[in-house]
């Protein structure tokens, strides 16, 4: 654990809509995971995140729970419908009291709360207004950082904007399996716009709110691209693969604007106003990464944009999602990130996998195959520290079982075991050992 130094941030990571339930306490109003998961068959099971892990009312045995596993940080993320139930003023001070205890919970604790402000729950009344592909989505969003960041900013120094942009325009409005279940690669282009404005407002409304310097950046989920073959098509349809799932996410944001490739092929006019390119690239203190898999990628002339395909590694070890365990995938994701766009600092923000959990007669979850994969991750994430590569902090996904958007209950990425009968919390073995692998980072000089 020496390569990791003194000074490496270990977290765990949660979502809001995923944990929180208490869908309609104290003011907050509906979001458009709470109508999508209405929506018949959009959610295995036809489960809601109404009730989760009913963190809202047991955040504080939950933070007790990090406190006993040693980690330094908590990646979590603010609801908006609680803050603005309906998208913008005036504020609901209940909602925000939830946040402000919370907080101060974990500073008593030693825990350093990392602060995520959109995690896809978007009031359903700005939905009802047209959403994130019109521009004054952006505006709100806006607005509504300003607001967390003048309550919360006199004690929250880590700040992220958007969680994984790609899945509210691809999933949510290209291909319609998450909210808002919209199918429409217009759509999808101009919300992937309206996401990166909004980021850039709310940066520079954070820096402008915030009591404590603020450190800020956006999290994407990224994956390494390879090509199924060496023939042309297939070359062809990783490039734009990549563009899809890499470059349109971090070019804009790093200050080399839109993929020019990629704008051919999507062919939708980018709405973009002066200045607004200037201020997606507003300056930024870290990335972040989520990282779950590798694509291997083969053309695909006939299907949607980008017109490629994922491929199935014959062979390969698979998570419960059927993800294929790649670890290194994450240190050459972590490489580009440094070598290739010249990021000084960076933060793996999600990584973590799904597992079928069996409980032991004695109550104990000895979960082996999270645990070997967190341990290979990790091994990966050293690699590139060695390397060369400003990682400086590692947050697993997930601290609960949780909601897993349109998946329902039935996929548990967590350390610890929620009974969502009971909400009855165990940790798991793989948590007892991320526990061990902190303090053994502690233990251990830099060299």
């Amino acid at each position: 654990m020496r390569d990791f130094g003194p000074d490496f941030t270990w977290g765990v990571a949660t979502s809001a809509y995923q944990i929180e339930g208490a869908a309609l306490d104290d003011g907050r109003l509906p979001s458009i995971w709470d109508t999508f998961s209405r929506v018949p068959g959009a959610i295995d099971n036809g489960d809601t995140g109404d009730v989760a892990c009913d963190h809202y009312h047991r955040w504080r045995e939950d933070v007790d729970l990090m406190s006993g596993l040693g980690v330094d940080a908590y990646r979590f993320s603010i609801a908006w419908p609680r803050i603005f139930p309906t998208g913008s003023g005036p504020v609901n001070p209940k909602g925000l009291a939830f946040y402000d205890r919370l907080v101060d919970r974990l500073l008593e604790v030693g825990v350093r709360p990392f602060v995520t402000l959109y995690h896809w729950d978007l009031p359903q009344a700005l939905q009802d207004l047209g959403g994130w592909p019109e521009r004054d989505t952006a505006l709100r969003f806006a607005e509504y950082a300003a607001t967390v960041a003048e309550a919360l900013g006199d004690r929250v120094a880590d700040w992220t904007t958007l969680n994984e942009p790609l899945c509210s325009s691809w999933l949510g409005h290209l291909d319609g399996v998450m909210a808002p279940g919209v199918k429409d690669l217009t759509a999808a282009v101009r919300t992937s716009y309206h996401l990166h404005l909004g980021h850039g407002l709310a940066t520079q409304a954070i820096r402008a709110a915030a009591r404590l310097a603020p450190s800020i950046g956006i999290v994407n989920n990224l994956s390494p691209v390879e090509s199924a073959t060496g023939g042309d098509e297939d070359l062809a349809a990783a490039r734009r693969a990549d563009g899809h799932i890499n470059r349109w996410w971090l070019d804009p944001v790093c200050g080399r604007g839109y993929p020019e490739d990629m704008i051919e092929v999507y062919g939708v006019d980018l709405p973009v106003h002066p200045g607004d390119l200037e201020t997606i690239a507003t300056p930024l203190d870290y990335h972040g990464v989520n990282y779950y898999f590798r694509q291997v990628i083969a053309a695909d002339p006939d299907g949607p944009a980008p017109y490629s395909r994922q491929l199935e590694v014959p062979g390969a070890a698979t998570t419960a999602m059927g993800w294929e365990i790649h670890a290194d995938g994450l240190r050459r994701i972590l490489h580009r990130l440094a070598d290739d766009y010249g990021v000084e600092r960076i933060y793996v923000t999600e990584n973590g996998s799904a597992w079928p959990d069996r409980v032991g007669p004695d109550g104990a979850i000895d979960d082996r195959e999270r645990t070997a994969y967190l341990e290979d991750h990790l091994a990966a994430c050293a690699e590139a520290i060695r390397g060369g590569v400003p990682l400086k902090g590692y947050f697993a996904w997930s601290l609960l079982d949780n909601f897993e958007w349109a998946y329902g209950y039935d996929k548990r990425f967590g350390l610890v075991h929620v009974d969502y009968d009971t909400q009855e919390r165990t940790v798991k073995a793989s948590g007892r050992r991320y526990a061990e692998l902190i303090r053994q980072s502690r233990a251990v000089p830099a060299v």
